[in-house]
């Protein structure tokens, strides 16, 4: 009897180990489909009947990004951007949302050029109370000092795509070898899925 309930817990546990990531992907689909698909749907119904067909949604938006995109890189759109950012300066809120989300996107076109996060890195934590992960997002130079210090980003525990950035001097951390895309699955998996050894 104690032979069929190891049995039978082993297995069970090796179909849960098989069934989470086709449920993280269902998740992720019907995510997608909740919140862009029906919402998108919903909106042009308003205005025309349109047949409900599950995805048509998501593929108006990647084709409306698409058009706006192919609008933009030529003279006439960047001209109507420049004629938009023209008008928000003179409305006050207006002009601090648009501001805000220009250069937000402006440093997403940097970064789309070459990789966001440089490397991984160790970060001493208070009172050298252990170390802390982070990411190299680049360096900021003290004009009084002559100093550099590294800007580092730091997820938020609850959510790695949420964090803080601090500056730190470069003897305040260690460089663990780890490349960014086993750090970004550590975060995700709360330490689960985590780097066998700190190389460096």
């Amino acid at each position: 009897m104690t032979k069929f309930f190891k049995h039978l817990r082993i297995y069970i546990f090796r179909g849960l180990l098989a069934i989470i990531p086709l449920l993280l992907t269902f998740i992720a689909i019907t995510l997608l489909y909740k919140l862009i698909d029906k919402k998108v749907m919903s909106f042009l119904d308003q205005f025309i009947h349109v047949r409900q067909i599950p995805g048509m949604g998501i593929l108006l938006v990647l084709l409306s990004l698409y058009l706006i995109g192919l609008i933009v890189s030529n003279v006439v759109g960047k001209q109507l951007l420049y004629s938009i950012g023209q008008v928000t300066e003179h409305i006050p809120i207006i002009k601090i949302i648009y501001q805000l989300g220009k250069q937000l996107s402006e440093s997403f076109s940097t970064a789309s050029g070459k990789q966001a996060f440089q490397k991984a890195l160790l970060v001493k934590g208070i009172n050298d109370q252990g170390w802390v992960i982070g990411l190299l997002a680049g360096t900021v130079k003290d004009n009084t000092t002559g100093e550099e210090f590294l800007r580092v980003f730091i997820p938020a525990t609850h959510n790695p795509l949420l964090g803080c950035i601090i500056l730190v001097k470069s003897d305040q951390t260690r460089d663990p070898g780890w490349t960014v895309e086993e750090t970004f699955k550590a975060m995700v998996s709360i330490g689960i899925v985590f780097p066998s050894e700190i190389k460096k």
